[in-house]
């Protein structure tokens, strides 16, 4: 049996539910965010929890096929190392999903913080949009709108 599933949950396949998987998540964030679901499946750490279990299936499939993990600490030597890094499918899938996983953990802080100060809904949609595709990006505009909302200016919170 653990071959079989093995044998199915190819780098490739695993994008593809990374992918898709993430999806739910995120539209829960944005049309139903003072939902219970949202708070109990997606604010939690339950979506995290996921993306780890995908990231060290990812990690242990990486280790049998003889990756040189030390090879990743090039990526601090510059771009021309970071984009050899890139062209391997195994580093990429990694570094694929701790995207996934830090973007959606932003989504929900976005989301938590925005009901302490009873930020309209449809107007955290476009921030939470924003951060599922581009990230920081998405937290600059939140943080924008937080400013109106909290009537001040907080560096750290």
């Amino acid at each position: 049996m653990i071959d079989q599933i093995y044998t199915f949950f190819t780098v490739e396949m695993i994008y593809l539910w990374l992918n898709l998987g993430v999806l739910p998540f995120w539209f829960t964030l944005i049309i139903f965010p003072k939902s219970q679901i949202s708070r109990v499946f997606i604010i939690s750490v339950f979506p995290i929890f996921l993306l780890s279990l995908a990231y060290i299936y990812l990690l242990y499939i990486t280790y049998l096929d003889s990756y040189d993990f030390l090879q990743n600490f090039k990526l601090y030597l510059g771009l021309g190392e970071i984009s050899i890094l890139f062209e391997n499918q195994y580093f990429l899938i990694l570094f694929w999903a701790h995207f996934l996983a830090i973007n959606l953990f932003c989504g929900g802080w976005i989301v938590n913080d925005s009901q302490m100060f009873g930020v309209n809904k449809f107007l955290v949609s476009i921030p939470l949009i924003i951060t599922y595709l581009i990230g920081p990006i998405g937290m600059v505009v939140y943080w924008v709108i937080r400013v109106f909302y909290a009537k001040r200016i907080r560096l750290y919170d």
